[in-house]
């Protein structure tokens, strides 16, 4: 079952606890326990979170694979001025 978890995190990039149930159809309760060990093992990072959809507070866990940072993107960076050069 942690298998089929990392695959779906592999291929959707992070996901609510609940998402990850409705798309492996297993019970929240043995998702959250999967992850949590999954967590110890450090294979995910977990954080809980709050959401509020159509003004319903939805509460549960985000998680997603650890050591997955995005890409450095390369040239300058936003706001980043360079130095004006004086003429001769």
């Amino acid at each position: 079952m942690q298998a089929s978890i990392l695959q779906f995190l592999k291929t959707s990039g992070e996901g609510l606890d609940i998402d990850i149930a409705k798309a492996l159809r297993m019970p929240v309760k043995e998702v959250k326990s999967h992850v949590s060990r999954l967590s110890s093992e450090g294979e995910v990072i977990c954080c809980d979170v709050t959401r509020y959809v159509d003004g319903k507070k939805i509460e549960g866990v985000s998680c997603r694979l650890s050591g997955n940072l995005p890409s450095f993107s390369r040239g300058p960076k936003p706001g980043a001025k360079r130095a004006a050069t004086k003429p001769k």
